[in-house]
């Protein structure tokens, strides 16, 4: 909903609100929140709740007192799974010192920092999301297995998936909660799953990605399943993938992504780890559709940068990425890497539409990803790049 302050106060009048769950997430983009009550809200806003950071990954080492939520008016949905009666409402928020200065380790104001930042050089950037996600059955104290949900395929329909329902069900909670997906269907592994959502400005589009996990691992408990986003749940079956469709225009000149392809194509090595960040995900780079090589392709699915052929489009989908991402790092690494091609006139390289076993067959003939986890803390860590775009505090958390 859009909103002033004033009218959300009204709001949570008219509406039998009473919790508003101040919503923020940690540097790995793990959901976190405080529950208020509404006759502590207009305190929020005024000058923040404050919460300690020492028991946060990423936040202990970068504050020695406490930190205050600064909630987004604008950014209120309420939870559907909720009670109607003593509803509950979620908000967004930014994260400050006391004296007001931005937080270092809020990747969410990292975020917005790299937007103004593109904007003030005529560049807009835009972000749609497809992330992938399993679900396991649980035992009789409701704890996961490891047993599928069911044994269907890739687009397979009912009664061979049986996610059918549960997806229906997330989809139409985030609805309710104005966030937009346009398809949803069963994905390549057993139990896996995948729903897509439009291309949104960057901070909304990461607001709604934390949303959507939320919702799915929710709904997904409602219904006596565990949902499972990590980059290699089963050995030898594939992987769950965090698929960005990049968007950008200088001045309403959409023909600028060429460049920002490219910008990201030659950052891209020393970003891994932000978008790759545990072991398992480097057993997912490199198998199935996962890429392994720094190459993009007019619509190969195996190439890092698919470059879709629909008439009309404009982006890009950057195919690395694995589910257990801060998507407001992502899309922050992601603005930086396509403006420094942007303002640099990068020229495209040329496609590469071999597929991963031909490319593997070719040694030496691509660049690849980093091959493991230690390579990629290295790449990030020697990189003057990310130096330049990331504190400290979160270079060292990552790669430390």
């Amino acid at each position: 909903m859009t909103c002033s302050i004033d009218e959300f106060m009204q709001y949570i009048d008219e509406e039998d609100i009473k919790f508003i769950r101040l919503l923020f997430c940690d540097i790995y983009g793990t959901p976190k929140n405080i529950s208020v009550m509404p006759c502590d809200i207009k305190r929020a806003f005024d000058s923040g709740i404050g919460i300690n950071p020492m028991g946060i990954p990423g936040f202990g080492h970068e504050a020695s007192s406490d930190i205050y939520l600064h909630p987004e008016a604008d950014t209120a949905a309420l939870l559907p799974w909720r009670p109607d009666q003593g509803r509950v409402v979620r908000l967004f928020c930014d994260i400050k010192y006391q004296d007001g200065t931005p937080f270092a380790s809020d990747t969410r104001n990292l975020l917005r920092q790299a937007v103004e930042k593109a904007e003030s050089r005529g560049v807009t950037f835009t972000f749609g999301t497809r992330i992938e996600f399993y679900l396991f059955k649980t035992d009789e104290e409701g704890e996961p297995t490891m047993t599928p949900f069911d044994k269907a395929g890739y687009m397979d329909i009912a009664p061979l998936d049986k996610g059918e329902n549960v997806r229906r069900e997330i989809c139409l909670t985030l609805e309710r909660m104005g966030i937009t997906p346009f398809n949803s269907h069963h994905e390549a592994g057993p139990g896996q799953n995948e729903i897509d959502f439009v291309s949104a400005d960057p901070i909304k589009a990461a607001d709604d990605t934390l949303t959507y996990i939320s919702v799915v691992k929710t709904i997904a408990a409602r219904n006596g399943l565990y949902a499972d986003f990590s980059p290699k749940p089963l050995s030898g079956l594939p992987g769950n993938g965090f698929h960005v469709n990049v968007g950008a225009s200088r001045n309403g000149d959409k023909t600028v992504i060429t460049s920002a392809i490219e910008g990201i194509l030659q950052k891209i090595y020393d970003l891994t780890i932000f978008m790759n960040r545990c072991e398992a995900s480097y057993q997912r780079i490199g198998k199935g559709d996962a890429p392994r090589f720094i190459t993009w392709s007019v619509g190969n699915y195996g190439q890092l940068l698919r470059v879709p052929q629909s008439a009309g489009h404009h982006y890009a989908q950057l195919r690395s990425p694995d589910a257990f991402s801060n998507p407001y790092l992502i899309f922050a690494l992601l603005i930086e890497a396509g403006l420094y091609g942007i303002e640099n006139n990068l020229e495209l390289r040329s496609p590469v539409n071999l597929d991963l076993r031909e490319a593997a067959a070719r040694p030496g003939e691509y660049e690849m990803l980093p091959r493991t986890i230690d390579e990629a803390k290295e790449a990030a860590k020697n990189s003057e790049f990310i130096r330049d775009i990331l504190p400290g505090s979160i270079i060292s958390a990552y790669c430390d």
